[in-house]
């Protein structure tokens, strides 16, 4: 209800109008639809509506529903009047009952009713109203205060059907394939001669407004926030605002079959995903559900979605590396395990690019890697899907896709989905990453569910808690300590800017969040510099920290070189004639870039890395033309994987680069020119 109809409901309260007037009122709304039109109509004059309210309804109801008129409430009147009813009831010591029925019941089981909830919620009246509902098969639903008892067949058939699939389940488990159909026919005897109707309390609601993917549900007094509910028809849903007299809930799925008056009960558990090690390899939706046509994935565990990110003591600090491969990022803006970095940049400069190639250069390093796909086309995702099996990582990497034409709920939850799963691979130990891709489209989801929600807008329009959003999902990412299974979460959050605006509104707030951001500049990239690395905005905050020493003493200087030939090559545009000095930094510098750029879906390994940085570094390439550097690399990285594997070794194994090792390199390097 919003604030004009509480006002109503109060009024009403204040009048103190008898509960027959209501009862009349309600009952011309539904005989005669056309007074509330006449009621409602803009064109028709204050005066002309009070002629009719005053001919038509009680003399105790004509202040209130003018009131009503004149603040266009009058399409919601029912609403305010069973409102008030209730507040009736509940001042005179009743409640409210409804039972739904197939076979009418007689007086005496009438009579058995009301004397049960009258004793069972020690209440002096009882208004019970009844209702045939076909739906339950047989028996009936009793619906009191917030309390389903369900005596259907209906739910007696439904926990049948659970426990024979179950039943089978572990049967084929127990026996593989070879299964035969009399192990079933067995189940179906015993399920049959042991049924009977199933009783339980629930605490339950029921459904006062339906439309656009959510729910506003009056009852469960009881419920949580961001707890799992589930409609009459199947269908489940997580609550999302809590309010006076209802909450608003946001459907994980079509609302088909769902009306107003629908009931809701509550299932008492937060929502969560089913985990367990089949998850590698395979393409699943935002509720974990296989959509790669695979078959089933058999669950080990339940992990809720929302979890509170593990504290200080139970961290320790960012100190291996998580190498993505490329070498511009590697040398100068390294990623520990454990560490949150942010790639963001404008749309089409190869954000996607770096976390795939990232999720590449996994193989053989024991790495789990998690895609989260937020509101991109399903023809998008299938690209990265195919890429990520032509490399083999899909052995050792689970997609978890919300394309655009799912709805904002399940946008909402998909990255809270996918960290589910990769806390699950966290708890056994392993390390893992997770690219949210990305949380931008993210971000409008949660502002399209909230503005649904009847959510206060702020900034841009996004709710109050934009912030909180991205931040209690990224601070999940950490390297819990020994005592807590030694496990990591890497994070690649992706965020898409608007003409390379930075200092926006959800731009900032994760930045602000993150332990560092790659920036990718548009005007890089159409350049031809790939990736598009803009190496004055980019930063890693944990640096140094989760680097190997031999790729930090590799890479030197490399950031203030490029910084300094940016400079002098803006400066020396228009200059005809250059000193030897300047001359050599130019030279260097342009040098320097060719040989970070780097093909597509061809991640360099760590040696690789060490040993063309060093030999930059050395001058060893001071004669190359800038052209002919991509190739040349190619044939000298080639050389060494034939003549230098003692160099490689010794690189991999001790993640150091002595002066003798480096002496070494210029040899290998210079026998190649030769």
């Amino acid at each position: 209800m919003n604030d004009l109809q509480k006002e109503l409901v109060n009024e009403l309260v204040r009048l103190n109008i008898p509960r027959e007037d209501i009862e009349t009122a309600k009952g011309v709304f539904a005989a005669c639809p056309d007074v509330k039109e006449t009621i409602s109509n803009p064109l028709i004059t204050a005066g002309e509506k009070r002629n009719v309210i005053k001919r038509i309804f009680p003399k105790s109801l004509e202040r209130p529903m003018v009131n009503a008129a004149r603040s266009g409430l009058t399409d919601g009147i029912e609403e305010v009047f069973d409102a008030y009813l209730d507040v009736l009831l509940e001042k005179q010591g009743g409640i409210k009952a409804v039972v739904r029925y197939v076979t009418p019941l007689t007086e005496n089981q009438q009579a058995e009713l009301r004397k049960f909830i009258m004793e069972k919620f020690v209440k002096d009246e009882v208004d019970i109203e009844y209702k045939q509902d076909p739906d339950i098969i047989g028996g009936f639903i009793l619906n009191a205060g917030d309390v389903e008892y369900d005596r259907s067949y209906r739910s007696s058939l439904r926990s049948m059907r659970e426990t024979l699939q179950s039943r089978a389940a572990d049967l084929t488990e127990a026996k593989g394939e070879d299964i035969r159909s009399g192990d079933i026919i067995s189940v179906l005897k015993t399920e049959v001669r042991d049924f009977e109707v199933r009783s339980g309390a629930s605490e339950t609601g029921f459904v006062i407004r339906l439309g656009d993917g959510i729910a506003t549900v009056r009852g469960m007094s009881g419920v949580m926030y961001g707890e799992l509910v589930e409609f009459e028809t199947g269908i489940r849903g997580i609550v999302q605002n809590l309010e006076e007299s209802s909450v608003g809930v946001v459907l994980l799925g079509d609302d088909h079959g769902l009306t107003e008056g629908s009931s809701v009960i509550r299932t008492g558990k937060r929502a969560g995903i089913g985990v367990s090690d089949e998850l590698l390899g395979r393409v699943v939706d935002a509720l974990g559900a296989p959509i790669d046509g695979l078959g089933q994935i058999r669950a080990e565990d339940y992990f809720p979605i929302e979890r509170e990110a593990p504290g200080v003591i139970e961290r320790k600090p960012v100190s291996v590396p998580l190498q993505t491969g490329i070498l511009a990022i590697d040398s100068m803006f390294p990623i520990g395990r454990g560490q949150r970095e942010l790639i963001i940049g404008d749309r089409q400069t190869g954000k996607t690019s770096i976390a795939v190639d990232t999720i590449i250069n996994q193989k053989g390093q024991d790495v789990i890697c998690v895609y989260v796909a937020i509101g991109q086309k399903s023809s998008t995702v299938a690209q990265i899907v195919n890429t990520l099996k032509k490399y083999g990582a899909m052995d050792y990497s689970v997609v978890v896709c919300a394309s655009a034409s799912d709805p904002a709920p399940f946008q909402y939850i998909s990255p809270y989905s996918g960290t589910a799963i990769a806390e699950y691979f966290m708890s056994k130990g392993k390390d893992v990453l997770i690219v949210y891709d990305d949380l931008s489209k993210h971000a409008v989801a949660y502002r399209a569910m909230s503005l649904l929600l009847h959510r206060p807008p702020g900034r841009e329009a996004y709710p109050g808690d934009v912030f909180y959003l991205h931040s209690r999902l990224l601070e999940r990412s950490s390297r819990l300590d020994d005592e807590h299974g030694g496990g990591s979460l890497t994070a690649l959050p992706v965020i898409e800017t608007l003409a390379g605006d930075i200092s926006a509104y959800i731009p900032t707030n994760v930045i602000s969040i993150t332990d560092g951001q790659i920036f990718l500049e548009s005007e890089l990239f159409n350049s031809g510099q790939r990736p598009a690395v803009n190496y004055g905005l980019s930063v890693s905050r944990v640096g140094g920290a989760a680097q190997t020493k031999a790729m930090k003493k590799a890479a030197g200087n490399l950031r203030i070189d490029l910084a300094q030939f940016k400079e002098m090559e803006i400066f020396t545009q228009f200059s005809s004639e250059l000193d030897q000095a300047t001359t050599e930094l130019l030279e260097h510098g342009r040098m320097l870039t060719e040989l970070l750029k780097q093909p597509l879906y061809n991640p360099r390994r760590h040696y690789e890395q060490v040993i063309l940085l060093y030999a930059a570094q050395h001058g060893l390439f001071r004669h190359i033309k800038p052209k002919e550097m991509r190739e040349y690399t190619e044939e000298l990285l080639n050389y060494i994987n034939s003549y230098g594997q003692d160099i490689i070794q010794e690189i991999e194994e001790k993640r150091v680069l002595t002066e003798e090792l480096g002496e070494r390199i210029e040899r290998i390097v210079t026998a190649f020119e030769e």
